[in-house]
């Protein structure tokens, strides 16, 4: 087998996908282009924004694929070998992540923007509904404390080897981070042509990448102010999360998405193309094996571990709250909701499958190193392919990971101060700032704490977390779905479609999470702090979905003529 051939495939399936499938989602949804969007309805010039679709894909793909179609992607190629999760991957963005990131925009934007939690409210119990805002409230926890330490880890990297790449990230980060508050201005306040500002300042993206590579801030040279240059470091993430929170979006969030797309498309196209050159020459030839075994020793089997590793890529709950949370409120006409979700998840995919292709070209497992590491290293040998310097090829690989890294952080903290808000009744100023500094709380502590893993030994917060984190973030996908059913068949629309993933994703997590509360709190040595997080998430799970079936039964009551069904759907 070649790795271009299978590239090509990859490809060529996504794009059938994307006019057959998406075609005939927009078709069960009624999609209606004459029809208002919240983002003009409720226009505020802070969070309902009706934005061009082209910034509206950047925010929303860079905030949707973080770090989570490579970090998951790569542990489960290494583990099971990439066969499986590559099969998962393409299967999973076309009929799972596609739909489910598709079907819960179209439910924000037909209920006035509302959060997926507050859609659950309409067709659900309130305590349903309390329970769900819980359920999203402590996966954006998860999210933030697995993804600040792989952020700061990437700045200050443990392995030496790494040293001058991730202090060339860490200056270009902080470069970007300016420009993209610049870009802001120049468009919404100096009223610059989107044309005009993307012609200046995305090349000047990739300078200020150049720029990190000649003055790097490398680790040795951060002060240890809270005992190492990576607490150093996640410290200043928590402040610049807390300012992007409560900033208008389009001060920094929604420019610094539309410029990291470039960015990250920079580094899908570079990788695919350095891979279908290497492949077709036969330098970059598949080495790791296709199948490794329907068990691994830390994940355990297959099923459910690989849909569970493999979240971003395939499927992930996360996306349902972007979806619903921001990009809900910046949809400037529904025709766009196929480019921007179900596009926007297959291109993730694809991210996926070049992750996956950095382990097919490793000739055995690498000891010691991140997935953020391994993705870089790949990324130096895909751009090799042009002659490329190896050093600043993989300083562009992690570069592009910090960067996804970054959108997610920033796009998860506001989601989480929308919940706050949400959940308290908190509005204005006040509650913007009560909201943020309440979702970062636990963050900052955990950021200073040793997680224990399954064996009873310190690891790093991201890896002690990722099981739960992926199983918890897998589950608030299958409830996001759950929501949606519910809306569909109120509105007496087909549901079939839906219906089977969350099935699929339900069974998937549900199985997970026990296994989780079983390894970790019912054998010795395991992570209480994992398997009790576990067991809170599956009770309000199980409640949900009970609730759920009581009141969609009485519903199918209500149809056989006994009281008339309410629909609450804005049309």
């Amino acid at each position: 087998m070649n790795i271009a051939v299978l590239l090509v495939g990859v490809l060529a399936v996504f794009v059938i996908a994307y006019r057959v499938v998406g075609r005939f989602l927009e078709r069960e949804t009624q999609m209606d282009a004459a029809r208002p969007t919240p983002a003009h309805a409720s226009q505020d010039g802070v969070d309902f924004v009706p934005t061009h679709p082209l910034i509206l894909f950047g925010h929303h793909f860079s905030s949707i694929a973080g770090a989570g179609p490579i970090v998951g992607p790569i542990i489960a190629g290494l583990a099971f070998g990439w066969g499986p999760a590559l099969l998962w991957v393409v299967v999973g963005a076309v009929l799972v992540g596609g739909i489910h990131d598709f079907t819960t925009l179209l439910a924000s934007v037909r209920h006035r923007g509302e959060t997926i939690g507050q859609v659950c409210k309409r067709y659900l119990d309130p305590l349903a509904y309390h329970a769900l805002l819980a359920f999203i409230w402590l996966a954006m926890i998860y999210v933030l404390i697995v993804f600040l330490d792989l952020t700061a880890t990437s700045f200050a990297p443990e392995s030496p080897k790494l040293l001058h790449e991730g202090g060339a990230v860490a200056t270009a980060s902080v470069v970007y981070i300016g420009l993209a508050v610049l870009f802001g201005v120049a468009v919404y306040r100096w009223k610059l042509s989107l044309l005009t500002a993307s012609v200046v300042f995305v090349p000047l993206v990739f300078v200020g990448m150049w720029v990190g590579h000649v003055w790097p801030w490398t680790a040795d040279q951060v002060p240890a102010w809270f005992g190492s240059a990576k607490n150093t470091w996640s410290v200043g993430l928590l402040g610049y999360c807390f300012l992007a929170a409560v900033l208008p979006v389009w001060v920094l969030l929604q420019p610094r998405d539309y410029l990291s797309s470039y960015l990250l498309v920079a580094c899908l196209v570079g990788g695919a193309v350095g891979i279908l050159v290497g492949g077709g020459s036969g330098s970059l030839p598949l080495e790791y094996p296709a199948f490794r075994g329907w068990r691994d020793a830390q994940l355990g089997y297959v099923f459910p571990a690989l849909f569970i590793t493999v979240a971003c890529g395939a499927m992930s709950g996360f996306h349902s709250i972007v979806a619903s949370g921001t990009t809900s409120k910046q949809l400037a006409n529904e025709r766009d909701a196929r480019p921007v979700a179900y596009g926007g998840m297959l291109v993730e995919g694809v991210l996926a499958v070049v992750a996956l292709a950095a382990v097919m070209v490793l000739a055995q497992a690498p000891a010691g190193q991140t997935p953020v590491a391994v993705f870089a290293l790949g990324m130096g040998k895909f751009l090799g392919v042009f002659g490329i310097n190896p050093q600043l090829a993989t300083t562009f690989g992690l570069l592009a990971v910090s960067t996804f890294l970054l959108t997610t952080l920033d796009t998860c903290t506001r989601l989480g101060r929308f919940i706050v808000q949400e959940f308290f009744g908190l509005t204005g100023t006040v509650g913007r700032y009560v909201g943020t500094a309440a979702t970062l709380a636990i963050p900052a502590v955990m950021v200073f704490v040793q997680i224990e893993g399954p064996t009873g030994q310190p690891m790093p917060a991201w890896k002690a977390i990722w099981p739960a984190f992926g199983a918890t973030n897998q589950l608030l996908g299958a409830l996001a779905l759950l929501v949606v059913y519910s809306w569909l068949r109120h509105a007496g629309r087909k549901t079939w479609y839906v219906f089977v993933p969350m099935v699929f994703m339900c069974g998937t997590t549900l199985t997970a999470l026990t296994q989780l509360v079983y390894q970790n709190l019912l054998t010795p040595g395991g992570s209480r702090f994992i398997g009790g997080v576990s067991a809170v998430m599956g009770l309000l799970a199980v409640a949900l979905l009970v609730n759920a079936g009581w009141r969609l039964r009485k519903l199918a009551r209500q149809r056989a003529g006994v009281t008339p069904v309410a629909v609450t759907e804005t049309a």
